[in-house]
Order: structure tokens, then sequence, then C-alpha cells
């Protein structure tokens, strides 16, 4: 091990001093530096570093080292050897990979420190736990005490009966005696007993429990085993007399030792009917089953799924419970032994467990150590193992250790699964407040995503007060805590819970960590969230734009791996908080530096000291973090931090206050006030600077200090307009020596042409001459300084006395804003009647409801803030008698709804204005408001076909037992949108429909009314008035009555219709759904052709103040045409009378054209005959 003078250089910003540190390395392998603490004791003063995998390659016990820091102590770090003088009487102890070293506390009062090994454990016959264990060590070095809590007496004695199906179906029989051989073989005979029991058609006792001694013995027997042989299977049977006979006294059973029943069988039992009363039995007598189920004689028959199911499940009941710890099965007779180690391991597992049951473990694996705390109110171990890896903390009552009971910390009746394997005790603290102690743990796997637990313990019971809850799966909320009293009231103030492995917004750890402040009920209200600067991943996969490419995987920053509250570090009063995050800079690491205040720490960090390192021989810089006393006495607090092969104390420096005026004589400049320079005329500015300086720490002497100060005109111009007389430049440097108060006097002259824009700014930058040793500033105080000096010109006097008169006036007088596209002007008017007017302003501060557009002419010179406007009117001073005037553009905000617009106009200037003269210099636009609600209103009809059609001679129910009978459905949607960047009102819809006739016969009935959440309706009392279900059914009696549109329309007073109204909250998505059915009855017995109903919607706004809506939105109708087709037979006699009266005509006409002569013309024959002739 090396000790060293220079490791870890970067940068410096604040008093952790990262030139200058002590170093110590050691081997990687080892993770030396995987702890840090600070220890005094008469011999000096110590860095104590954890080193929990020391003694590679063989033991790897981990070890502390002990490296001493101060003048003339160059020894090198020297190992405790603590696992040589830690132990646990009267056990086998196992100290190979107990990492001591894993976790190291220094005791509160001084008196010693702790050091515990989690991985610690011992041997109960073949089984080895992992209890850990502590080592309590003295001021002197000296271990007083071992801390092991969670060792428990080996509890070994066991009777084991093996219940052997020996039938015929079990073939061969030789791989069943090499299974008891193998099996056998590691059961240590004394501690435990075997008993076999064989059984086919009948059962037989192959060996007594007490009938061997050794386990040599045992095995030459257990190998003669025959077949008992048999045609049937009696599993009950063998079960009820291995409990009846095997396990008593006469056979060798012991009183009080556990009972193990192993059962081999390979078919399913003849007398399966007395299974559970024998299994029943077996669980009151307190015999933990094992079951084997061989599937050899059903594959050989090819025996179907279905059976072999049945089968397994047969065997699988016989087991005890968990059944994936109880039951097993094999494809044949040969597999047998593939499950030898499987079962043994079940089995051996019951010599340690203080269950009857291997599956429950408490404190075997409790891993007691993996974290601690040590406090006035006692000590507080982390043990992540316990009950079944759900964790519990160990506490110290007086000089007892109190191990909370199992479901303490998690009830599964409550939890269910969420806690299960959530390591509780993962890491430990405690909080002090005036109403006493309360204890906290963090359980990083607790329903994945972290759960940190807040308790009180009275020396017996533990009482949760509060928990807080993780926020992403994965993210290990909860591993690292730590609380401190930042004030030093000696209570505590905040606390701080690390998730180390919190995924970045590159899916990389960068971790976070969660403030949380103690408030007065004793409750942690979150606060904060610190994040650690952002990692960016570049490996060989990433984008070319990466200039370093990662070596090392996982990739980001595991901020908050360690936190450390430590004393004030820069002496402001208030204690600080120091934070490691190991996997930055390709895991070189670095560390955080936060200061108090108040009762809190400041979000933002003061300092970040990376590592130099390779991130191989050094790397996990900030994985541990401990800074509470001062190791150089200079009497500052100072820190060591760890990493994975070395550690590093850095020491603090001294804090100094600096602080700094500047005054000008004269304060104004004015030209008519002139001075000589260089045999120019010009104005001359004597500048005065002081200094006063106080070192922060409690050192009785002062040696004082050399610093440095600039002077710099117009430092944001391009050009200066003043020039210093020592340096005839814009700036002037100095180094000066102060002791405690430094004042320096320094003139400057103004050019020749001066520019009345604005003042001249002066700036003042000073700061230490040494940075390097020595204090430094403190960094809550400035560094520079600026002040301004006005340029006059008001006469000898210089004294301006302006008057301004101010007129400001809106082009509308009210607004209606539909488009959010209405714009507006303000015009504006000033007039100075009194002296020059320096620095002249108007300033406009408007409502949010209104955003600024424009200026007019675009020339003046404005500035906007948000709701504030500046314009500067007639730089450098508005004249005397001179107006201006100009016109601002403004345009509605949709994202700010109001009733009005308000803009107060007010007029300002640097000069003097007489208090009557400023009752002009203010105007108040009020200008009334109403928006238009930018509505989508729409409404949809769903039905089977576009009308409905009635016979007219079309039956009709004597009852209605359901609405579905009732008639055709008829669906209505109504659906209001907005658009989501609007703002809309509450809105008020009434719905109005055909209710009844005249003669109380239905038209519409309302079944159904759904609406989206947040919407109202009033319609519970006409939906299915007549309340027509299965049980309760409706008697049908229609009147006949003629039907027409007008009967039917709502728009007609008197009419009987109904409606109601729904309240409708804004949303940008609201929908109404109405179902209504057409009453049959009515409409087969009214006698009509062809009607419609309509069904009317109509919109209002319940805000009409604000909003109003436009006529289009307001209306929706929807028709709905009903249709009778009347088709009845023609009566015989009016057939019979239109043909008679069809035949008389026929007659009449007939004779009509006889009369006319029509049937006396020539035939086509004599026709021919004459035109022969005429030839």
């Amino acid at each position: 091990l090396r000790m060293g003078t220079a490791l870890l250089p970067w940068l410096s910003c604040f008093n952790v001093d990262e030139k200058n540190q002590m170093s110590f390395s050691g081997p990687v392998e080892d993770m030396f530096g995987y702890t840090v603490q600070q220890f005094e004791n008469s011999e000096g003063k110590w860095v104590l570093i954890g080193s929990p995998l020391t003694g590679q390659p063989a033991k790897r016990t981990g070890d502390v080292y002990r490296c001493p820091v101060g003048q003339n102590k160059n020894t090198g770090c020297e190992k405790f050897l603590l696992p040589e003088n830690t132990t646990i009487p009267n056990i086998n102890e196992v100290k190979e990979n107990m990492t001591m070293g894993t976790t190291l506390v220094v005791n509160p009062d001084g008196s010693g420190f702790l050091a515990c090994g989690p991985q610690y454990g011992y041997m109960c016959g073949k089984q080895q736990y992992i209890t850990g264990i502590c080592s309590n060590v003295s001021s002197s070095f000296k271990v007083l005490n071992s801390i092991a809590p969670t060792v428990r007496e080996c509890k070994q004695d066991m009777d084991i009966v093996i219940v052997l199906d020996g039938s015929n179906s079990i073939y061969p029989w030789n791989p069943i005696t090499e299974f008891l051989v193998k099996f056998l073989q590691s059961i240590e005979i004394g501690p435990a007993r075997v008993g076999i029991v064989s059984y086919g058609d009948d059962v037989g006792h192959v060996f007594n429990l007490s009938q061997f001694s050794n386990t040599k013995d045992l095995l030459e027997e257990a190998a003669l085993i025959p077949q008992r042989t048999g045609h049937k299977t009696m599993t009950a049977l063998g079960i009820d007399t291995a409990r009846k006979e095997a396990f008593t006294v006469a056979r060798g059973a012991r009183p009080g030792v556990k009972k193990v029943m192993v059962i081999v069988t390979d078919g399913e039992s003849h007398d399966h009917y007395n299974l559970k009363n024998v299994t029943d039995q077996c669980e009151r007598d307190g015999i933990e089953r094992f079951a084997v189920a061989v599937l050899g004689d059903y594959n050989r028959q090819n025996k179907t799924n279905e059976e072999i199911k049945k089968f397994i499940d047969e065997i699988e009941f016989i087991a005890s419970e968990l059944k994936s710890d109880h039951f097993f099965n094999v494809s044949d007779e040969t597999a047998l032994v593939t499950i030898v180690d499987a079962l043994g391991s079940k089995i051996f597992a019951l010599e340690a467990t203080s269950e009857k049951h291997t599956s429950s473990f408490e404190m075997e694996m409790s891993q007691s150590g993996f974290s601690a705390h040590t406090s006035k109110a006692g000590v507080m171990l982390g043990a992540v193992g316990a009950f079944d890896w759900n964790g519990t903390v160990v506490m110290q009552s007086g000089q007892e250790f109190v191990v909370p009971k199992k479901n303490t910390f998690h009830d599964p009746a409550e939890q269910r699964y969420e806690g299960m394997t959530g390591y509780i005790g993962y890491d430990v603290q405690s909080a002090h407040t005036p109403h006493g102690v309360l204890y906290i743990t963090g359980a990083p796997r607790f329903n994945h995503s972290g759960r940190v637990t807040v308790y009180r313990f009275d020396g017996e019971n533990v009482t949760i007060t509060q928990t807080l809850k993780g926020e992403q799966i994965g993210s290990y909320f909860g591993s690292v805590l730590q609380t401190h009293d930042i004030d030093r009231d000696s209570y505590t103030d905040i606390l701080l819970v690390g998730a180390p492995m919190y995924m970045g917004p590159e899916r990389d750890e960068q971790g976070q960590v969660y403030v949380y402040r103690l408030n007065e009920d004793g409750l942690f209200e979150h606060e904060m969230m610190l994040k650690p600067v952002n990692q960016t991943c570049c490996t060989a996969h990433s984008q070319s734009n990466c200039k370093s490419v990662s070596k090392n995987e996982p990739c980001g920053a595991r901020f908050g791996t360690a936190i450390a509250a430590v004393p004030d570090l820069n002496l402001d009063g208030f204690s600080d908080i120091v934070i490691g995050s190991p996997l930055e800079n390709d895991h070189r690491g670095a560390v955080y530096i936060y200061h108090g205040s108040q009762k809190s720490i400041k979000e933002k960090y003061v300092q970040r000291i990376a590592a130099g390192g390779d991130g191989e021989s050094m790397k996990f810089f900030g994985q541990s973090i401990h800074g509470i006393m001062d190791l150089n006495d200079d009497g500052i607090i100072d820190v060591t931090i760890g990493g994975i092969g070395g550690a590093a104390l850095f020491w603090s420096r001294d804090v100094a206050e600096l602080l700094a005026e500047m005054t000008f004589d004269p304060s104004k400049i004015n030209l008519q006030q002139t001075c000589q320079v260089q045999g120019r005329t010009t104005v001359c500015v004597k500048t005065k600077v002081c200094f006063k300086y106080r070192i922060k720490s409690d050192k009785d002497t002062n040696t004082g200090t050399v610093i440095r100060y600039s002077l710099t005109l117009d430092s944001l111009r391009a050009i200066a307009r003043g020039r210093f007389n020592e340096t005839d430049n814009r700036r002037l440097l100095k180094n000066e020596s102060i002791v405690d108060r430094l004042c320096r006097e320094h003139t400057f002259y103004t050019s020749d042409k001066l520019d009345f824009r604005d003042p001249i700014m002066v700036t003042l930058e000073f700061g230490l001459m040494d940075e390097d040793s020595g204090p430094v500033l403190d960094g809550e105080l400035p560094t520079s300084l600026n002040k301004t000096i006005a340029l006059v010109d008001c006469g000898n006097n210089d004294k301006c006395v302006a008057n301004l008169h101010l007129k400001a006036t809106a082009n509308i007088s009210r607004l209606l804003i539909k488009s959010n596209q209405e714009k507006f002007y303000v015009n504006i008017d000033i007039h100075n009647s009194g002296d020059n007017a320096y620095n002249t302003k108007v300033t406009l501060s408007h409502t949010e409801n209104i955003n600024y557009v424009k200026v007019e002419p675009k020339d003046k010179d404005c500035e906007t803030n948000h709701t504030r406007i500046v314009c500067a009117v007639g730089y450098p001073f508005l004249k005397t008698d001179k107006k201006e005037s100009f016109k601002i553009q403004f345009e509605p905000n949709p994202f700010h709804i109001r009733k009005d617009i308000v803009i107060n106009v007010t007029a300002t200037t640097d000069s003097e204005e007489s208090d009557s003269d400023l009752k002009d210099n203010f105007v108040s636009i009020i200008i009334p408001v109403q928006h238009e609600a930018n509505l989508r209103f729409t409404v949809n009809k769903y039905m089977k076909q576009d009308h409905i059609i009635f016979k007219e001679k079309e039956t009709i129910p004597s009852v209605f037992n359901h609405t579905s009978v009732i008639g055709d459905e008829v669906k209505i949607s109504y659906t209001i949108e907005r658009d989501p960047e609007m703002q809309s009102p509450p809105l008020l819809l009434k719905i109005m429909f055909p209710y009844q006739t005249s003669v109380k016969n239905f038209l519409l009935y309302l079944t159904d009314v759904s609406y989206t959440t947040g919407i109202s309706c009033d319609a519970s009392r006409l939906i299915n008035p007549l309340g027509i279900k299965p049980d309760k059914p409706y008697t049908v009696n229609p009147k006949k009555e003629t039907l027409s549109v007008y009967l039917l329309s709502c728009k007609e007073e008197g009419n009987p219709c109904e409606s109601f109204s729904c309240s409708i909250p804004p949303g940008d998505f609201n929908q109404i759904n109405t179902t209504f059915r057409v009453w049959r009855p009515t409409f087969i017995k009214g006698e009509f052709s062809n009607i419609h109903m309509a069904v009317d919607a109509k919109l209002e706004s319940k805000d009409t103040g604000l909003f109003v809506l436009n006529d289009n939105v307001k209306i929706r109708e929807v028709k709905i045409q009903v249709t009778k087709d009347i088709r009845s037979g023609i009566p015989l006699w009016i057939i019979i009378l239109s043909i008679l009266i069809g035949l008389l005509i026929l007659a009449l006409v007939i004779f009509a054209l006889w009369k006319a002569g029509f049937f006396k013309r020539k035939s086509v024959e004599d026709m021919k005959e004459d035109m022969k002739d005429s030839n």
C-alpha cells in the first residue's frame, strides 16, 4: 500500500483543495477504498479504509486499514487483521469471503468504530448459512467484541423415513437402489436417522430409524434392498403405516426431532380415496413430505397426456407446501439419480431453518451488517437477506439486539408480492426530532421501484410512521440514505435518498438523489431532486460525433452511490452535503459538493471534483465519502473520498470575505462642470473604491493578503466614452495588499462628444491574487460590481425639473374575440412642458390575455418582457416643450381568458418632477372582452334503416316485458369539441323530444343516456319511466288517433314533449349519447301515411358574461321519419261494378263510331278496283 501527495487534479471552484491532497492506494481486486472513515484517538488522526476482498485469491476475508494522517507520519497503511480477531464461539465459522470492511462506521462520540463483514457464515451440518458479523473496535484499536445477532443455534437432528414403491410396475429395480445409495451418501448418521418402508400389495419395514449408527453400514444394506413386488400400488397405506409405525419411539424416532418423509412411486394408488385423510394426518403430526413421481411405467405403456397429468397431480397432492420445493418428477427409473442433489439440498436445508418447512428462511441468510448506523440511540444493522431476502433491521435495545418480527416491514396480506425480496436494511439511518428518534431504512427492490420506511422503536416494537416510494423500476431508490442537521440545532432537517441506478434520457444509469424536508409533524416532504452533470455515453457503436469512446460498461454516473453529511465546509454556519458519482468519466468517478442554507441545501452544486485516474488502477472515485473532522489542525473540516483501488484526503481551505464599494464625485456628469486634462477642457469624475477583508475561520490572526482589481468604463460598449487619467485607457488594473480595509481613488475623463443614450457604466472586478494557496473567497459573495453615472444638462444648478403629460387611448371600446386574429392599437402621446426630461420612458403593463405585436413607427426603441413594454422616449432626454406620439399594436392571447383587457400606461423620467405634476403621468385603459367559443357541435343518428315503416294490420303485443320489444331503436349522439389551444365555457345542452300524443300514446321512449366523464344530466326521471323489465311487464293499450307533423312537433306550444338538460364542463371533447325506442303500438294504431318526429338540441353558454356562442352551433335537429304501408284487399262488388261500367263505355264508343260511318269505308279490294278503272 502506498501513500502519496497527488492523485486527482481537475478544477478548483471552491474551498476543497483539489491540488494538494493526500492519497492512499491499494489493490483494485481487493476493492481497497470501498469504504472510508475519518478517526481520531490519542495516537493521532487516521483515515480508515475498508477493503472487503483482501486475502486474494484464497480466503478473501476482507479487512480494514488504518492510514496515519499528519506531519511525519509516512509509515503507510496497516491492516487491523479484524477477521482473525472477530469470532463467535461454539459454531463452525466460515470466514472465507466474509467481506470484512464492506460496512464501516465511526461511533458518534468517537470512542471507536464498527466494521462489518455481511458475508460471514457458519456451517450447520453440510449447509452453510450467511448471517454476517460486525467487529466493535475501541479507540485504541482493540476488538472489544463481535456482534452477530442473527446467528442461530443449528438444529441438526432429523428423522427421515423413505416410503418406497416396490410394486411390479417398477422396472428395472437396480436404478432404485442406486438412487437410494447416492441420496443416502450425503446424510450424516447420528444427527440424522433414516428408516425405509416398502409397499406393494401390502407394507413392510425395511430399516428402522435406530437400526444404523453410521452412514457406511446404511449404504451397504441399502444397496441390497430387494423389490417387494405386488400387483397393486397401495400408496396411502404405505404413507399411513410409515406415519403410525416408522415414526414411533419403538422404531427409533426421537421426540421433538423434525420428521421428514420421502415418497417414491410410479403409478396411481389403488387406495387414492384415502390419500387426503392420510396426508391430513401427516400434517397434524408435523411430518414434512417430499414426493417423487416416476413416469417410467406410464411412458412404457404409452399412456395419454391426460392419464399422465392425473398421476402427477395425485403425487403432487401428497407433497407438502410449497409444491415447487417438495415435488419432483422424472421420466423413468434411471433418471432418479439426476434429482438427488436437488432433493438433498431441500431436505438438508431443514438442518438450520427455524421453521418446519425448508422453504422458509428467517435469519439463516440474513447478512446482518450489510449496512450499519450508529447514533446516540444505539446501533442499527441492516440484514437484507433475512426472511427470504425480504430483509429487516436489527435494532439495539440497551445491551441487547432485537430482531423485529417477520412481517414488521412487509405485510403480505396487504402488499402481496410487492415486498418480496425487497432487501429491507440495504441502508439504515436515524433522524432526531423534538418528539423523539425516527429510524429509517431503505428497500431498493421493494415492488421493483424501491421504498424507504420511516418508523419508531420503543425497545421492543416497531411502529411504521411513513413510507416513501420510488418512481422508476430498477432505480434502486432507497439503497443510500443520509439524514443531516443543516442549521446545527441538534434536530434533523433533511433526508436524502439515493437512486443511483435511475435511468437518464439516454437509458443509462445517471442516478439522482431525492431531498426530503422534515416537517413539524415528523413527516418527510419531497423538496427537490439533485442530478449529476449529464454523461454522454460514447461506445464503439455510438455516433461519430463522440470525442472519446468509453471502455467500460455500464455507462452513466450512478450519482447517489454515496451521500455524506459533512459539517460546515464553507464556514457559513450551515452543514453541507457531498455526493458520489463513481461511474462518471468512463468509471473514473466524481463527487459533488452542495452547500447548506437555513434548513435545507442549495439545489445547484458549488463544486465538482472529478477523478484524474485511468479508470483501471484507480476507479469509481466517489464510491465512499466521509468528512467529519479537521485532520490538519487548520480549523476547517476535511473530506476523504474513496474509490476502488485508492482513497484521497482533500484538505479544505479557509474562506475569506472581500466586500467592495464604489462611489463617484460628482454623482452625475454635468457638461457645464469642466476640468483640464492634457490641455483639453473636459469633464472629470473621481472614482473611489473601498475593500473590506475578513477571514471566516476562528483563527485569531489575520496576516492579510494581496488582492487584484480592475476598473472598466462602458464595458458593454465597443467604444468607451471615457478614459482613466493613469492609463489613458478605458481599463485600469491594480494589485494591492490588504489586512482588513483598503481605499483607493482613480479619476477618469469623458470624451469630447458624449452621446446621452444611456449613463456611463463603471465595472469593478476583484479577487485574490493567489488562488492556489491560502484562503478562497466566499462563493456566496459577488466578485464584481457595476455602477452607472448619469449624464445631465440642466445648467449650473444641476437640477432638471420636468413636467410630463401623458395621453393614452385605445382605438376600440370593447372587443369580441372570434378567431384570436383581432388586433387593436393603443395610441400614446407624451409632452414635456418642463426642463429636459432625462431617460424618459413610457411603460405599459398589461394583463396576460393580450400579446404585444409591434410598435409604430418601427424605429421606436421598445423592449418587451412578458406583460411589460418599456419604450424610450427622446433619448438621451425629451427636450422642453417636445411632444412624441406612437402607437402599439396588440392581439389576443388565447391561453388566457379574462372578462376585460387592462393596460396601465406610465410615463417616468430620471429628472425631477413635482408631486402635483405626476397626476397626468398615468393612464389606465380597460376594454371589456367577450370570447366566441370555438366549438364544433355535431349530431349523429344511428338507425337500422333510414326511416321506419309500419303496416296497418301489424300485430301489437299485449305486454312489453323489455324495452327492446317496444319498437325500433334510435341512437342520437351529440359531440362538442374545441380547439385544444382554446378555452371554452361551461355549457348547458337541452334536449327536447316528442314524448306523448294528446291522448297519452307514447311516441319516443327514452331508454338510456350516457356521457363522457364530468358531464351531469337530469334525465333519470325520463329513462324508462314505466320501469319496463321482465319482472315488471307493461300492458299495452294504445288509443286510435290521427297523427300529423304539426301534432308531433315540439316547436308548437302545448304539444306533449319532454326535455332534459346536461351540464357540460370545459373540455377538448365531450359527448352525450341518447337512446330512444319508437313506440310501435301508437303508429300501428294511428292514422297517417308519412310523418316525421324531430328531436331538438339547444346548446347554451353558462358563462354569458365571458363567452358567447355562434348562432350556427346553438341548435341541432334530428328527424325520425315514419311511414305507414296501407295494403288492404279490394271488395268483389267493386270489381264487378268496374267491369260493367267499362263494358258500357265500350258499347257507347262503338255506337258513336257506327253513327259516324266509320264502319262504311271501302275495303282494300274495292279501292284497288277503283284505281284500275281510273287508269
